[in-house]
């Protein structure tokens, strides 16, 4: 089965590609990897969640949106080649904007690596960081990027 057959398993669609907010691309392929840019996790042109993960975005919300933002960066991958071509999922960077305290970051980011494992299976498990900061662009609480091997 598919990515696209999965994602459909799972009542899930790719978005459309969130247009860039400052200068840079979605996604870049060099040789047989695609990075992605940090995405953030939009659906709709709204920010899902704003502000820090444990105190005025739950943990809960938090990995939803990263699960928001893996999905924002499928959809950029599948705009420059094609999802299908995803042989694997290398390398996860989730950051969390993160209150005082607050060390639940790889909790959060699991929403971005659960939602890869379930569409790409083993070809989903991928080496991963989980960093909490300070602040991210337009007061997201969560961003994700993410670096895949896709065939020729």
């Amino acid at each position: 089965m598919g990515a696209t057959d999965k994602l459909a398993e799972l009542g899930l669609t790719l978005p459309p590609v969130v247009p860039p907010v400052a200068s840079y691309v979605p996604a870049v392929r060099s040789g047989n990897h695609v990075y992605t840019s940090g995405q953030l996790p939009m659906a709709d042109g709204t920010l899902t969640a704003v502000g820090k993960v444990g105190a005025d975005v739950t943990a809960e919300d938090a990995t939803a949106a990263a699960r928001t933002c893996a999905l924002n960066a499928l959809a950029a991958i599948d705009a420059l080649v094609g999802i299908e071509k995803v042989v694997r999922i290398v390398k996860v960077v989730g950051f969390v904007a993160s209150a005082p305290g607050f060390t639940g970051q790889p909790g959060v980011v699991n929403g971005a690596s659960n939602l890869l494992g379930d569409v790409f299976g083993e070809a989903g498990i991928h080496a991963r960081s989980a960093v909490g900061v300070a602040e991210l662009p337009l007061g997201a609480a969560v961003e994700v990027e993410m670096i895949v091997e896709v065939s020729d």
